[in-house]
């Protein structure tokens, strides 16, 4: 058999343990034809073989984008970016721009923002966003996507001026003349005002793992077919052929489909079902449907999403000890444990896979204990549950994982470089167990790396960075860096063993789908703070190419 496409001249890293490096690859169709030596590759071309000569840069799989929100992040190209934004003159000036070029918005919504935007003891409240934009709804979503600041008009439009009562663990808080500052705290909280956009906000629906109220027009779905095949593209651009996204619904997989069926569908994609606390665990039949009705290699559904607790700089994380900076406080889970030990064991028992947001320690204990008590319920089987982020774990919750098989999903670009809310909240004391993908991975467990975009940028270049010059923000804490290759597999076969994909791609071996990504250069002979500078030369999926430049 002749080769389609033969990439030679590469500083091949094959992610395969019984082979791990070649210089040239071969590929036919959706599949690789063989692995091995520039000669040995050449032997395999035809008359109409496609061969690239790499120039000596790296090729490795594709890689695995284990967390993201691949339709609110398309969407959030079309909105207001705050990141980088600095001061309220700043602010002004952007929010001044974006509502000149939107007169029609129904909603001015700006997204990135950071919680000290406007410096030091100054609160990004409803009175400093009228001072901006004292007429039109306007909303801030913090960078996290776990905290919002509205404006009065905004507040007035939602109905939330006045407060309102929202189920446990959101919050609109209240300030002492009786009215809403315009801090708005998880979901619940900011919906209101969100659903006064013109879209609809079908592009966040999957958070609250409900389906469009009404029926998308012929020209809404089409948008949305735009939005996401938009974000698809971007992805390509940075090396990603598989993504787990982390929301999810019925709507986003159908519309998936329909880009799948028009050839446009540029990486494997699994979409779970976004479990929340005010849920039956009935409705878990509709993640039986969806798992039954997507079972295709390149999309799919097969787990379900729940969040058991908010992010540290709000105060919403849930921690065994309070807050350093909050003398009291530990935040709470949004599930009791009594519901999600029940939830946990009954989307096991449907042989669902599950994946948790916990960030505090506390709520990282609860998912463990909930994957446990699911284990003990149902008996043994091959779950690979996964829990998102860990930016806190007791130490003695630390060997659980790699004992309960359950894989650590973790960000490296979230750990922060210096003093933030984030590590004033921690603090010193417990600072040791902040961000511990190194202490994960020396028990054994699998770890496997992320974005979370749009939280951050979606680069694995970028991640891979920050994974190998993580800095500690207080001397004399552990070294959590991984070794380059570590860091690699973490983006590539762990990712694809978390999907249960691992015999189909996260590595080079002659049959297994070709899915690969070329760089620019040799990462193994780029400085580590150089390599989120490279950029992705080629993105190859299911034998395709799907980006090139």
């Amino acid at each position: 058999m002749n080769a389609d496409l033969i990439l030679t001249n590469a500083r091949v890293l094959t992610m395969d343990p019984d082979n791990p490096r070649v210089s040239a690859v071969a590929i036919a169709g959706d599949r690789i034809l063989a692995v091995g030596d520039d000669e040995a590759m050449r032997a395999l071309a035809g008359p109409a073989t496609r061969v690239i000569d790499a120039g000596g840069a790296t090729l490795l799989p594709g890689f695995v984008e284990s967390h993201l929100h691949l339709f609110s992040g398309a969407y959030g190209e079309t909105l207001l970016q705050l990141a980088g934004v600095k001061g309220f003159d700043a602010l002004k000036r952007a929010v001044e721009g974006f509502a000149a070029a939107n007169p029609d918005a129904a909603l001015l919504f700006a997204q990135g923002a950071d919680y000290a935007l406007l410096g030091p003891g100054r609160t990004l409240d409803r009175h400093a966003l009228d001072s901006i934009c004292p007429d039109r709804p306007l909303i801030v979503m913090a960078y996290d996507f776990h905290s919002a600041f509205a404006n009065t008009a905004a507040l007035k439009a939602a109905g939330l001026l006045q407060g309102r009562a929202l189920p446990h663990g959101n919050a609109v808080v209240m300030g002492e003349d009786g009215l809403a500052t315009g801090e708005l705290h998880e979901k619940h909280a900011f919906l209101p005002v969100l659903d006064l956009r013109t879209t609809g906000g079908r592009e966040i629906l999957g958070m609250s793992g409900i389906e469009p109220p009404v029926p998308p027009t012929p020209k809404e779905r089409a948008d949305d077919r735009a939005f996401l095949k938009l974000g698809l593209r971007h992805a390509a651009r940075h090396g990603i052929t598989s993504m787990h996204n982390m929301d999810g619904n019925r709507y986003m997989l159908d519309v998936l489909r329909e880009i799948e069926a028009a050839g446009d569908l540029f990486a494997r994609v699994r979409v779970p079902f976004h479990l929340t606390p005010e849920m039956e665990l009935s409705e878990l039949d509709r993640a039986s449907a969806m798992t039954r009705d997507f079972t295709g290699p390149k999309l799919g559904s097969g787990y379900v999403k729940m969040f058991l607790d908010g992010v540290i700089e709000s105060g919403t994380a849930a921690m065994l000890a309070p807050y350093a900076n909050r003398p009291g406080h530990r935040g709470d889970t949004l599930f009791t444990r009594e519901a999600f030990l029940a939830a946990a064991t009954e989307a096991d028992r449907r042989g669902l896979q599950i994946a948790v947001h916990a960030i505090g320690d506390a709520a990282v204990r609860l998912a463990l204990d909930g994957y446990e008590a699911a284990a003990k319920a149902n008996g043994p089987r091959d779950r690979r549950n996964r829990i998102e982020h860990i930016e806190l774990i007791a130490p003695e919750d630390v060997p659980r994982l790699a004992e309960l098989g359950v894989v650590a999903s973790m960000q490296p670009p979230h750990a922060p470089q210096g003093e933030s809310g984030t590590t004033e909240g921690i603090g010193p004391d417990r600072a040791r167990y902040a961000y511990a993908w190194r202490d994960l991975f020396d028990t054994g467990a699998v770890v496997a790396f992320s974005s979370d975009w749009p939280i951050v940028p979606i680069s694995p270049l970028a991640g891979i960075q920050a994974a190998m010059l993580r800095e500690n923000w207080i001397d004399g804490l552990p070294d959590q860096r991984l070794d380059l290759l570590d860091v690699l597999a973490a983006y590539t076969r762990n990712g694809a063993y978390v999907g249960f994909m691992e015999t189909e791609t996260g590595s080079l071996r002659a049959g297994m789908k070709a899915d690969l990504a070329l760089l620019s250069g040799n990462i193994e002979a780029t400085p580590p703070d150089e390599i989120a500078q490279m950029h992705v030369a080629l993105t190859i999926c299911d034998g395709a190419v799907t980006h090139e430049g």
